[in-house]
């Protein structure tokens, strides 16, 4: 059964639905109010929820029916060995990869087949692994590069910049290339260009890779503290440990398939999670 299937008997909108509603609603407010609600009728609390992804490459599912869901203000981690299908779940989440059955929703719409610059529109940021910045820009430069997208205007773009740049510790940087920056530096610098477009959701890929220990703490703290300001976060790293620490919740993935998920406590002293993946000398 496809995605649009699925889409289409469990009741969830699809993008083309969703945006034809913004369309309507912009002609007429009455139509605003009857969208509203129609958009909450899908019978879930989530921010983010997958049901049932599957991705076959060769014949072979290395996604076997991937059931997850990030809530309102919640730090969720995906975790798992090499080739246990972690990555390719959250690539099909992010947009990146196309699932070949089951849905990704997002505030209970159906974004599975949506562009990933649609995602964005809609409050999905995205934080890649690679280095995402302008090495030979300044970091000021950096940040008003994508705000030169949005509909503001030079000085409110002036003002976002400068605010974002003060709120990561990197202000006194602004003048600096990216490329002199430290791995730290970097990660700020992107996280605060990921936030340029007021996502609700934030997907971080590996964000503590490539980072000494005094950064991870740093990183650790921004990401607590943008759960606190009202964000959601998803997170995949092969750094257990770091990611653990900051997570309300998490899953293991498995062959394909969702080994365990909860809290860390939970998940750090599961039997099988400690035998398959995290080791029995294992501690926090």
């Amino acid at each position: 059964m496809s995605a649009s299937e699925v889409s289409g008997r469990s009741g969830y909108k699809t993008i083309h639905d969703l945006l034809e509603e913004e369309y309507n609603e912009s002609k007429d407010t009455n139509v605003q109010s009857s969208a509203s609600h129609q958009r909450t009728t899908a019978g879930s609390n989530s921010l983010l929820e997958t049901k049932e992804l599957i991705k076959i490459y060769d014949e072979r599912k290395v996604v076997d029916g991937i059931d997850m869901q990030v809530k309102e203000k919640e730090i969720v981690g995906l975790l798992g060995p090499n080739g246990a299908g972690k990555t390719t779940s959250f690539y099909m989440i992010v947009g990146l990869v196309r699932p070949n059955d089951g849905v990704v929703l997002f505030e209970s719409n159906d974004v599975t087949r949506t562009p990933m610059h649609l995602r964005a529109r809609l409050g999905m940021g995205y934080l890649p692994q690679e280095e995402s910045i302008f090495r030979k820009l300044s970091v000021h430069d950096n940040i008003m590069a994508v705000l030169e997208t949005m509909n503001y205007t030079k000085p409110e773009r002036e003002d976002k910049c400068h605010s974002l740049m003060k709120r990561f510790g990197i202000d006194k940087l602004a003048s600096n290339k990216a490329i002199t920056l430290s791995g730290g530096e970097k990660r700020r610098l992107t996280i605060a260009r990921s936030l340029v477009t007021n996502p609700k959701l934030l997907m971080l890929d590996e964000p503590f890779s490539g980072v000494d220990p005094i950064a991870v703490g740093e990183i650790q703290e921004i990401v607590s503290q943008l759960r606190e300001e009202g964000l959601s976060i998803l997170i995949t790293d092969h750094n257990v440990r770091e990611t653990l620490g900051i997570v309300d919740r998490a899953y293991m993935i498995y062959e394909g398939k969702v080994l365990i998920e909860g809290s860390r406590d939970k998940l750090v002293n599961d039997p099988e999670a400690r035998k398959l993946y995290l080791g029995e000398r294992f501690r926090m």
